[in-house]
């Protein structure tokens, strides 16, 4: 076969076995490896390995979106400075997301603009990259959704979709409407539930 005709082959089997990555990355990967002398085996090691590496990527930001964070936060980002109050070696371990693992809810307190938002997301973000199903979304929606969904009897429903989540990341909880819960029917809450006050 000629070049082009293995390069056509090549092209139209990665589409038909869904592999876009090695179909982007092919020619730069084979012309790598022939300058680094690589074996057929190590060759086909950086193919799959580039394949794995991207999907992973991908299926991250698709967790990522899915979760509906406002805006994108990340924990190198918080300023420890501006609040001496929150120890990094907490955040640190908070960010392995055993706590998710283990379903243990997690309540961030504090005065307005300390944070809570940031490290909320932040939080969010890490154990959705880490493979946890996570949705983020601000106490009164919750509530505003709730009764809705009350009143449409659907209650049972829409809470068994936030049950589906790993964990729940709930803002603005000291915004919430008073009695709530008793419009609600004082279901349960999804198995992990982050607040901030």
């Amino acid at each position: 076969m000629t070049d082009p005709a293995v390069d056509a082959a090549i092209d139209t089997a990665c589409r038909s076995l869904r592999l876009p990555t090695i179909r982007a990355q092919f020619t730069d990967l084979a012309d790598r490896a022939e300058r680094d002398q690589l074996t057929y085996r190590g060759f086909l090691a950086e193919l799959l390995m580039a394949e794995c590496e991207d999907r992973d990527r991908r299926r991250s930001e698709r967790r990522i979106r899915a979760a509906r964070f406002p805006r994108e936060k990340s924990l190198r980002d918080f300023d420890y400075d501006a609040n001496p109050n929150i120890p990094p070696a907490v955040i640190n371990t908070l960010s392995t997301g055993d706590w998710v693992r283990r379903g243990e809810p997690l309540c961030l307190i504090g005065d307005s603009g300390t944070g809570k938002s940031h490290l909320l997301i932040a939080l969010g973000t890490t154990a959705a990259m880490a493979g946890y199903r996570v949705k983020y979304t601000l106490a009164a929606k919750l509530v505003n959704e709730l009764v809705e969904a009350a009143d449409e009897k659907q209650l049972t429903k829409t809470i068994a979709r936030y049950g589906r989540v790993d964990l729940l990341c709930i803002d603005e909880l000291g915004c919430a409407p008073r009695g709530a819960e008793e419009s609600c029917g004082r279901r349960s809450p999804p198995p992990v539930v982050a607040v901030t006050g």
